[in-house]
């Protein structure tokens, strides 16, 4: 791991995740590899329409630079959903 980024502040209804800031964080880390992470403060772990958005521009982003989306993590107080693990991505 080379370090963990915080991109993004949620507001009451989401937070946005801007691929060009993700992305300037990676590279400047030279990662070859990055894992995608957010809260939903509902508890849902179900990966909402937006959040597959989100990972497909990310994943199409990083196939551009060389740079892998290893998972998306949504974490909630009574767990975790991975992409990755769902075979989401």
């Amino acid at each position: 791991m080379l370090g963990i980024f915080k991109v993004s502040k949620s507001g009451i209804s989401g937070a946005s995740a801007d691929v060009r800031i993700v992305f300037a964080a990676a590279l400047k880390a030279n990662a070859t590899g990055i894992i995608l992470a957010h809260n939903h403060p509902s508890g849902q772990l179900v990966p909402s329409d937006a959040d597959e958005y989100v990972t497909e521009n990310m994943r199409k982003a990083g196939e551009l630079l060389n740079i892998r989306v290893l998972d998306h993590l949504i974490v909630t107080a009574e767990g975790f959903c991975s992409f990755s693990d769902e075979c989401l991505i």
